[in-house]
């Protein structure tokens, strides 16, 4: 019965690959499998005190960084403060510039 099981998933496993292949047969930047599990991570909010992590500063740079420009998404709920994961990753790289 097991290795029913296993043909089963090989076989909707290849489906989905060559499929995603006919789909981006002419796509010069088609996904890959990571693409697709970071898609998930994509949506995430991250609180303000944690913000320091995502960015790779102190937490007083990062307190400096949104006190300085108050133009960064942001959403408040029941007081307290979160960052959607993607703008602030976007936020980010047009600041940068």
């Amino acid at each position: 019965m097991m290795d029913f099981l296993w043909l089963a998933l090989g076989i909707a496993a290849a489906g989905f690959f060559i499929g995603e292949g006919i789909r981006n047969i002419n796509n010069p930047n088609p996904k890959n499998m990571m693409d697709y599990l970071n898609e998930e991570e994509d949506h995430e909010l991250i609180k303000e005190k944690h913000v320091h992590h995502f960015l790779g500063v102190s937490k007083e740079d990062a307190t400096k960084l949104l006190e300085e420009y108050p133009s960064v998404p942001h959403i408040r709920l029941n007081g307290t403060i979160y960052y959607p994961k993607e703008k602030l990753r976007n936020w980010i790289k047009e600041i940068r510039v």
